[in-house]
């Protein structure tokens, strides 16, 4: 069977990219301790802020690697750490120290949950979490410097990428799981049409086949037989099933059409998809339906189904070779509440603003013609 990836999968190796990026960015945070330690007003304060941050950095790549941890409450708690390090640092590092345009203590570490937030949640959440950490930058060094101004711009661009990034994963997995659905949908169906091929299809054409030239109950149990291979053919042969997420996909006409097909009924289609909205596509179908089951119980015999695609109309026309009925025939049914005409047929077209004309003639069969716009109803 095949393995089916959920549907975040694509996300796994960013959020390793994230955790990396922390790990990194926070040995750069002890080679500036290190190298400006002397310059700061109160270096060992430094040296344990330092330690929190690596504290956090290890919570975090902990966290975020479990999918039912990254919601709201730890990318909260993210961004409330790396706000509150921020507003420490001017006493830390002492404003003597800012105002020579020294970087702040955590540097590129704080642009962690700016990678995290877009990751988890696109552009615009990236995009919030790089404006708060670099407000909060900017106020804490009391004047706006190129350095200082370049940073937050390249934390901001980072999180419109990285979101943009993000997203685009994960509409890359979701397709990918819908698509192996599908494959295994159709491997499951093939499998299911050779066996029923092997076995019932066969018995079914056998017994047609043996019984064809036979009289009374025998001949019609081989008719039976007959057609019922016929519209079992036509079911293994449809199109599969609809993959999650594509329910409002225009439906191909001829495959609801094709299970009416049998011994007794041709379908003729165009050799291409005939694409109509799924309730036009629907109602159409139930609408021919009730006609042949029309001309099966009045009439018997064959019935011939013609579709035709004309751009902005599709049209079905249904034709039999029953005993037709008189012209007043189907007013007298309504007058008398008999309404399976007028409601099974022309109530459907009406609704889907098409148009049901019914032309019949005694001894001459009976047509049916059902004509729909290509537009939702």
């Amino acid at each position: 069977m095949a393995h089916v990836p959920t549907a975040g999968g694509f996300e796994v190796p960013l959020w390793r990219a994230v955790a990396v990026f922390r790990v990194a960015s926070l040995a750069y945070v002890c080679v500036v301790l290190i190298r400006d330690a002397d310059r700061y007003a109160h270096p060992l304060a430094a040296g344990a802020l330092v330690l929190v941050m690596a504290a956090w950095t290890g919570v975090t790549a902990i966290g975020y690697a479990d999918p039912a941890r990254r919601g709201w409450p730890l990318l909260l708690a993210d961004l409330a750490v790396v706000v509150a390090i921020l507003l420490a640092t001017p006493w830390v590092m002492g404003r003597p120290a800012l105002d020579a345009g020294l970087p702040t203590l955590p540097v590129a570490w704080l642009s962690g949950p700016v990678l995290a937030w877009a990751v988890s949640g696109g552009r615009r959440r990236g995009v919030v979490a790089a404006l708060v950490l670099g407000a909060t930058d900017l106020a804490t060094r009391g004047m706006v410097t190129p350095g200082a101004f370049n940073g937050a711009i390249l934390m901001l661009l980072a999180g419109v990428v990285v979101g943009h990034v993000a997203r685009l994963s994960v509409t890359a997995g979701e397709r990918l799981h819908r698509a192996v659905e599908l494959e295994a949908a159709t491997r499951e169906r093939e499998r299911l049409a050779r066996d029923i091929h092997d076995s019932v299809l066969q018995v079914l054409a056998l017994v047609q086949r043996r019984g064809a030239h036979l009289d009374g109950e025998a001949g019609e149990l081989a008719r039976l037989a007959g057609e019922q291979e016929v519209a079992l053919r036509s079911l293994i042969s449809a199109a599969g099933p609809v993959p999650a997420g594509a329910a409002d996909a225009p439906v191909d006409l001829r495959t609801l059409l094709g299970r009416h097909a049998s011994a007794t009924v041709s379908l003729s289609a165009p050799a291409g998809p005939v694409p109509l909205p799924p309730p036009v596509a629907r109602e159409l179908a139930a609408a021919v339906g009730a006609a042949l089951d029309n001309a099966a119980r009045h009439g018997g015999g064959r019935a011939w189904v013609l579709v035709e695609d004309e751009g902005a109309v599709v049209t079905v026309s249904i034709r039999d070779e029953g005993p037709g009925f008189p012209p007043d025939r189907l007013a007298e049914a309504v007058a008398q509440g008999r309404l399976g005409v007028a409601q099974a047929i022309r109530g459907r077209l009406a609704d889907l603003g098409g148009t049901a004309r019914i032309n019949s003639t005694p001894g001459a069969g009976t047509e049916v013609e059902l004509t729909v716009p290509r537009r939702e109803p």
